[in-house]
């Protein structure tokens, strides 16, 4: 959404940005979720699926009217429940700001890591900083760096702002800072209160495909779709090429060991990566799932029926593998949905590998099947 941000007002026509800024208990979307609403009446993203939209598009519209931003709740209650319709049982605290052509700055090209920080309190007027290497930001350099700005958006000193939002930026975290407040015994608010949200924009996560074959082409589909950088990684040069993956951002003919230790010792492999391998093949399999296994990443799956699975267990124990390491092992990869083309096999690994980064928060069961909360907060949006 930053860069339709940076895109609406580029265009000349002044906007107002509806941003979740805090979200509890059974809610659609997760904290840093936009709808743009621009002056034309052109609406772009969405907070909740439908349920607040017509509520927040009238206050956007008064907020483009009087130039003043808002921070409003939208909460369950038995009163309240359908005057805007958020019926699911969470509660929304949206900030709408109106967003005037020139005050966005420019913002790097998708897929460049970048933050965004706007003040959401009374200040709320104050012109955005954008953070363009979050990753190696400390509270030295962001004074260094944006010291001037931060002062100018919170009219004083900026170093306590500087030291609370440097390991949030180089978590790539989205969230709300709270500065100043009641003191103990002091005056009920300092002078360098603010409330400053922080959205960041982390490179997408890695999806590292082994095999090319149909499974590896529906994965590298859908994988585009839910927004993974897509490698697809395969010894044989007659059947790794570009044509066969359209949507792979890249196809590498390298045995796949190599690769994996190459992308390993040159950083790119990290705790967002998910790596499949699915070549069915004993040579490519278990070279590239003992690099794997051995490796801080998010996700490592293998396809093959469960005597491949357990010859495969075997080999890589005899590679030397400790327990722990195999136990991050999904094999057979995907969830039990009767999947059979390519296609639906696709879903079922995807759906696999959303459980598993989603955490404890996630059953893997039918949603009617279990209680609590639909839409948790867990960690696969936690940041």
């Amino acid at each position: 959404m930053l860069e339709e941000l940076a895109a609406a007002t580029a265009g000349g026509v002044p906007c107002a940005a509806a941003t979740i800024v805090r979200a509890s208990g059974s809610v659609p979307r997760p904290v840093g979720t936009t709808m743009l609403i621009s002056g034309t009446g052109i609406i772009s993203g969405s907070l909740s699926g439908g349920c607040v939209e017509a509520a927040v598009v009238a206050l956007a519209e008064d907020v483009l009217a009087d130039g003043r931003p808002r921070l409003e709740s939208f909460g369950y209650s038995d009163t309240d429940a359908f005057a805007v319709g958020l019926s699911c049982g969470g509660t929304l605290e949206v900030f709408i700001a109106p967003v005037f052509p020139g005050t966005v700055p420019a913002v790097p090209d998708a897929g460049t890591p970048c933050a965004l920080i706007r003040r959401i309190d009374d200040g709320g007027g104050a012109v955005p900083l954008l953070i363009k290497d979050p990753a190696e930001a400390t509270p030295a350099g962001l004074l260094s760096a944006h010291g001037p700005a931060l002062a100018s958006m919170l009219g004083t000193d900026p170093a306590r702002a500087a030291a609370r939002l440097a390991p949030l930026l180089a978590a790539g975290r989205t969230g709300v800072v709270e500065l100043g407040g009641r003191q103990p015994g002091g005056p009920e608010c300092d002078r360098g209160s603010a409330v400053l949200f922080l959205e960041s924009r982390l490179a997408p996560p890695r999806l590292v495909l082994i095999g090319a074959n149909d499974f590896s082409a529906a994965l590298a589909r859908q994988g585009r779709l839910l927004g993974y950088r897509v490698t697809v990684c395969d010894a044989r040069p007659l059947f790794t090429t570009p044509d066969r993956f359209p949507d792979a951002h890249e196809v590498h003919v390298q045995w796949p060991d190599s690769y994996l230790r190459g992308e390993a010792a040159a950083g790119r492999l990290d705790a967002r990566t998910v790596v499949c391998v699915l070549s069915h093949d004993a040579r490519f399999d278990v070279p590239a799932l003992a690099e794997a296994l051995r490796r801080d990443v998010a996700f490592v799956g293998a396809m093959g029926s469960r005597r491949t699975h357990d010859a495969r267990l075997a080999a890589l124990r005899a590679a030397g593998l400790t327990a722990a390491e195999l136990a991050k092992l999904h094999s057979p990869i995907g969830l039990d949905i009767g999947a059979a083309t390519p296609e639906e096999t696709a879903v079922s690994v995807f759906a696999e590998i959303v459980a598993a980064r989603s955490g404890a928060a996630a059953s893997g069961q039918p949603l009617r099947a279990v209680s609590g909360p639909i839409h948790p907060i867990n960690r696969l949006h936690a940041s």
